[in-house]
């Protein structure tokens, strides 16, 4: 197929055998190291504080624990300070940190000394009978949390915690299900900045097992397993039809699940894939999209689940492992859907991999497998039932034992300095975020219109299960949007799952239909993150490529609703009916891309996607004959495809 010469440019590197190769480094990435600008001595300053503030969690969570609410206040004092002095306040600011940063900074130490020197007694008065001072520290410390979200995460979150704030004040004047009695400034303040709020289970979670599996994550990068994991994806796939499509699907789930943003992940790896995947004929929008959808994908990627698994086992009270297990075939089913749709548009252009010579050489790369073994070790300890903080604390240590496997990727002290900084630095966003949430959870707690909506939820319930769970889809896709999976996820589940347990769903079914409509927020015009992210590197127009990630994806959007008709898919069930509702489930996701990409083994017309749709719907439905019906047009239209392409 003809090729646009500037979607020829690749990066490639000769080799003693002297094909080309194609150079499969992909840089690490984060919110914060994006807009890092500082420099000289307070640059070594602030990689120092980001080792002692890694060093400090793993220290504390395996050997010395401390009482919770000083641990998270640390927490988040430790990783303010160094995001106020790392991200910039506005576009213009460049160099080094202005007076407010540090300002800001200062300000973050000063809240969580006070929190220190009056612990004994806040934990008595806070949210009932607070000192004035008590007031002015947490509406200080509230307004840093706003600000420094703002400055790794955009608007959004800061506008939407505006919002609920005003609403704890605004509630007495408000009608129907909204109104509440409203509160004082000095209780609603101080309830919100204690463990009722700030620090509650998305700081906590944030404390304990987002900042230990980003520090795993950065010591899978500095020690080689993070580019291993592109290279094993290209030597097995990159050579198929699309083949750096499938690329970017295989490397997504794999990074993707160590990640705590589709935005982040989209751009680490997007900036490989997507120009080869423009290279062998797809088209800017549809590479950007496919790249999108695939990081999307590794937020409910097993074992970690993008972080957002942690803080559905506290709320459910549910074992990770059990959570974990769960995930799989959701997993599965997802990344089968994206293959399917790369796979047929593939068909439909007629296009080609990458010419195995300019691969990596699946033997060479499989004789660095041992490399899997920091993952394997993490699986295999969470599912063994080994705590999940002992499970990190093990791949940490395992991926830096590893690395001395190769005499290029050692991690000597400086790498080791360097992996835990960029753990450190990587894990700023995502507490900003998760105290963010703390907020919207606290006001939720604190008004009771989580209840309200929950009420809502079963009215709507009492007429359509179906309406009540489209309803819950909209409602978790609309928080989600504009901010990272794991603050939209506990946003959403404080809002929705109670209305959703109350109408008899298993909570683990009602958390993961809400997890996974979170996710896809990610993918979701018109804010969808991980789309824009990727349109930047592809050079594709941000808006359009949002509509073809939806597109693209759409198979994921009626997952959820199978876990309602077929409990089966999340492992709830006997291992036959499991076997085949995943069996019936491939089919139908099969069917969904073969009419969204208009080809069903050759090129189909309106009447045969339509029949292909209707399909779809039978299979998602509980009903055995309409499974056979189904069956029986999936058939038949094979039998007529097949007859018109051997014609």
């Amino acid at each position: 197929m003809a090729q646009k010469k500037d979607e020829l440019s690749i990066t490639t590197k000769k080799t003693n055998d002297n094909p080309p190769k194609i150079d499969l480094n992909i840089d690490d990435y984060t919110e914060a190291a994006e807009q890092e600008t500082i420099s000289g001595l307070l640059r070594k300053l602030v990689i120092a504080w980001g080792v002692c503030t890694a060093v400090f969690h793993i220290y504390t969570l395996v050997w010395a624990p401390m009482d919770p609410w000083i641990f998270r206040s640390l927490h988040v004092m430790l990783l303010s300070v160094m995001g106020f002095i790392l991200i910039p306040g506005w576009a213009t600011a460049k160099g080094k940190p202005h007076l407010v940063d540090w300002l800001c900074a200062l300000g973050s130490i000063f809240v969580t000394a006070y929190i220190i020197y009056n612990f004994d007694m806040l934990i008595f008065r806070a949210g009932v009978l607070p000192t004035t001072m008590d007031f002015y520290v947490a509406l200080l410390g509230i307004l840093l949390i706003l600000e420094l979200t703002r400055r790794a995460s955009g608007w959004s979150l800061p506008i939407l915690c505006s919002i609920f704030i005003a609403y704890a004040f605004l509630g007495p004047y408000l009608p129907g299900i909204l109104f509440h009695p409203g509160y004082s400034p000095e209780r609603f303040f101080t309830f919100i900045y204690s463990l009722n709020g700030v620090f509650s289970i998305p700081i906590a979670i944030s404390s304990k097992y987002i900042i230990l599996f980003i520090i795993f994550s950065a010591f899978l990068q500095v020690s080689g397993v993070g580019k291993f994991f592109v290279e094993w994806a290209f030597s097995i796939s990159g050579h198929l039809r699309g083949g750096p499509a499938k690329v970017a699907v295989i490397a997504s789930a794999l990074m993707g699940t160590m990640s705590g943003t589709s935005a982040g992940n989209a751009v680490a790896t997007g900036s490989l894939t997507i120009p080869l995947m423009k290279k062998v004929g797809y088209s800017r929008r549809f590479a950007a999209a496919t790249e999108a959808v695939a990081s999307t994908g590794g937020q409910i990627m097993p074992p970690i689940m993008g972080a957002g698994v942690f803080i559905m086992a506290e709320m459910t009270g549910i074992k990770f492992q059990y959570i974990m297990i769960a995930g799989i075939i959701p997993a599965f089913l997802y990344f089968a859907s994206t293959y399917f749709m790369i796979d047929k548009e593939a068909n439909r252009l007629g296009l080609h991999g990458v010419p195995r010579a300019q691969l990596p050489d699946l033997k060479q790369i499989m004789k660095k497998s041992y490399l899997f073994i920091p993952v394997l070790c993490l699986f295999g300890m969470i599912a063994s039932g080994f705590s999940v903080i002992l499970a990190g604390v093990t791949g940490i240590f395992t991926a830096w034992a590893i690395s001395w496997f190769t005499k290029h990727n050692r991690m000597g002290p400086k790498k080791t300095a360097t992996a835990l900084y960029q753990g450190s630095r990587g894990a700023i966003q995502l507490m900003a975020v998760c105290a963010a949430a703390g907020i919207i959870m606290g006001v939720i707690a604190l008004t009771g219109v989580g209840l309200k909506f929950a009420n809502v939820l079963l009215s709507i319930a009492s007429t359509s299960e179906f309406l009540a769970l489209l309803f819950a889809m909209c409602i978790a896709i609309i928080l989600g949007m504009g901010m990272p999976t794991t603050a939209a996820y506990a946003v959403a589940a404080s809002v929705v799952a109670p209305g959703l347990i109350g109408m008899g769903i298993e909570p683990l079914l009602a958390h993961f239909f809400i997890f996974y409509y979170a996710c896809l927020s990610a993918i979701t015009p018109p804010v969808a993150l991980a789309a824009y992210a990727a349109s930047a590197i592809s050079g594709s127009n941000p808006m359009l490529t949002g509509v073809a990630s939806l597109r693209l994806g759409i198979a994921a959007y009626i997952v959820p609703f199978m876990f309602f008709y077929h409990p089966a898919i999340l492992m709830i069930g006997h291992p036959l009916e499991i076997m085949i509702t995943v069996i019936f489930a491939l089919i139908g996701i099969y069917a969904l891309a073969s009419a969204v990409q208009k080809w069903y083994w050759g090129k189909i017309n309106l009447p045969v996607r339509v029949i292909l749709l209707i399909a779809t719907l039978f299979l998602v439905s509980s009903e055995a004959i309409l499974y056979l019906f189904s069956l029986a047009i999936l058939v038949i239209l094979f039998l007529v495809q097949r007859a018109k392409t051997s014609k």
